[in-house]
């Protein structure tokens, strides 16, 4: 470590149009100064135009951070993949945390996963955590007032399911044969184990499970914290996103490079084919009871 707080890092956060000021203020917040090790730099990329509120939301984060904020605009949409490499050539520092811009990270998020990172002989290139399932909460337009306590769920908020990714480096590149072994939201990773293995490539919804496959396959060291230190945001659209057709077909894309790149066995390709994609195909009452059933348990009684 370079001292008492550890190895500077960068914050990476993708914004598009689609996303909700309120939402984005309290996510910038939770990461921010609310980090009881907070960030040197907060990258932020707007992909593409965006509403007038988000673009006020956006300039009065750039200007009143008590983080320095880099911004990145584009001036057209180009997807998460370009949006998240623009953002990665602007960071200044090897470590980077990721952030999505509807999520709330724990105030000792990066205190618990940087010492993984930026020191010793057990060092780690990439590492996430577990996260908390939430839905509910204040109305929209009201949340950025909201003085939240610093990440914990807030008034009328629903700890639905708490997802656990497997832990050490082994277990996490047998997972990733199947299932992407860490939660997206979650992941601080070194800059340079990202470039070797060619960084982010352009896959509707599965940008992020491609690059953690390429980065294993190259040699990087992961691990995973088994305490929660995100909540991430469901909305009603979720399980909706996790199928249809437009994902069937990322998903066929991705078998057939994972296969071509020999990170999977031609057997294993035929299992996903069938399995993953027949989940992308289901009904999405049934794909909610399969992903929970097989990825997530129940949060703790608050009793």
């Amino acid at each position: 470590m370079s001292g008492p707080a550890g190895e500077p890092f960068s914050l990476l956060l993708p914004v598009y149009r689609r996303d909700s000021p309120a939402f984005l203020r309290r996510a910038f917040r939770s990461a921010t100064h609310l980090q009881t090790r907070p960030p040197a730099e907060v990258v932020l990329v707007r992909d593409g135009p965006v509403p007038d509120a988000l673009a006020r939301a956006l300039d009065e984060l750039t200007a009143t951070s008590s983080v320095p904020v880099v911004r990145v605009d584009l001036p057209a949409n180009r997807g998460l993949a370009v949006a998240l490499e623009e953002g990665l050539a602007r960071c200044s520092h090897e470590l980077v945390a990721r952030m999505d811009a509807d999520d709330v990270s724990l105030p000792h998020r990066f205190a618990v996963q940087l010492p993984l990172l930026d020191g010793g002989v057990d060092t780690c290139d990439v590492v996430g955590s577990a996260l908390e399932e939430f839905s509910g909460g204040p109305a929209e337009d009201a949340v950025g007032e909201v003085d939240d306590d610093e990440g914990a769920a807030g008034a009328g908020e629903t700890t639905l399911a708490v997802r656990t990714p497997p832990a050490g480096h082994d277990a996490i590149a047998v997972r990733a044969r199947f299932h992407s072994p860490f939660n997206h939201p979650t992941v601080v990773y070194r800059r340079s184990a990202v470039a070797r293995a060619g960084g982010y490539r352009d896959l509707p919804l599965l940008e992020d499970y491609w690059l953690f496959t390429r980065m294993i396959a190259t040699g990087a060291k992961a691990a995973n914290v088994q305490q929660p230190l995100v909540r991430y945001r469901v909305g009603a659209g979720a399980y909706a996103r996790r199928g249809g057709l437009r994902l069937l077909r990322s998903e066929l894309v991705l078998q057939r490079h994972l296969v071509a790149e020999g990170f999977t066995t031609p057997a294993q390709f035929v299992r996903n084919v069938l399995v993953r994609g027949g989940y992308r195909a289901v009904p999405q009452g049934l794909r909610r009871l399969a992903y929970r059933a097989v990825f997530t348990r129940r949060p703790p009684s608050s009793s």
